[in-house]
């Protein structure tokens, strides 16, 4: 799955991350074991990371009854069932949350706008230095289809992760869409046999930079006990901390 610059990348990484742990929630629309473009970018990802010892876990949210809503367990506000809090606690326990996403009408999947919607549902909770629970967590994205849209997906997911707190690293996004219009999608068999998109420089550039970028940035923030919890603790704004900002003069 690899070629041989990112096999060499990985033969001579001399970084310890086997105790980082990676999360990747593959939005497609497709229930497992059905066939998914996205699930094959994925993979690239994560046979870099396991190749770094890495622990990687890779899931469909689609295969789960996730409630809509945004509140942490929506069975306390009138859902008949909701999975979410199972996902949550893997979500909890990640260093690293990468979302993919296929493109629809220009948009990324209803399944990962529900996902962000329930991540949304966890951002008043904190940590123990009072703050946001995702402080120290690293964010990134995948996206794939054959229609525009790939830098417009990224954008609506990594705002949306860096909002409620995850760190994002320089260019955490990566994707391909082939030509614009109907035509194969990332991993289709072509009459050659080769594979769409696997070949493409720019996406597996962009795809091999955004892994090692997430990667050395978990080990940074790991390294250094997360983020300093100076100017952001919402326990300590409590308790009257204002960091040295003084009221704004008004006169």
């Amino acid at each position: 799955m690899l070629d041989a610059v990112q096999e060499k990348l990985c033969d001579e990484n001399k970084t310890d991350f086997s105790d980082i742990n990676a999360l990747l929630l593959n939005c497609t629309l497709k229930p497992s074991p059905g066939g998914s473009h996205t699930d094959k970018l994925l993979g690239i990802v994560e046979t870099i990371m396991v190749r770094n010892q890495v622990q990687v876990e890779r899931v469909r949210p689609v295969d789960f009854t996730i409630a809509p809503g945004v509140y942490p367990d929506m069975t306390q506000h009138g859902a008949d069932r909701d999975d979410w809090p199972e996902i949550w606690e893997k979500v909890e326990a990640a260093d690293i949350l990468i979302l993919g996403s296929p493109i629809w009408l220009g948009e990324k999947s209803s399944v990962c706008q529900r996902v962000i919607e329930r991540l949304y549902a966890h951002s008043g909770k904190t940590n123990d230095r009072g703050q946001y629970a995702f402080y120290g967590k690293v964010g990134g994205c995948m996206v794939t289809g054959n229609e525009d849209g790939i830098k417009h997906v990224a954008m609506g997911v990594l705002y949306s992760l860096q909002h409620v707190g995850y760190t994002i690293p320089p260019q955490a996004d990566a994707g391909w869409i082939g030509e614009a219009g109907p035509g194969p999608s990332y991993g289709d068999q072509l009459d050659d046999g080769s594979y769409a998109g696997f070949d493409n420089d720019f996406t597996r550039r962009n795809t091999t930079f955004a892994t090692w970028n997430m990667m050395h940035l978990a080990r940074m923030l790991k390294d250094a006990g997360g983020i300093p919890a100076h100017g952001n603790s919402t326990d300590l704004w409590k308790e009257g901390r204002r960091f040295d900002a003084p009221n704004p003069d008004y006169r």
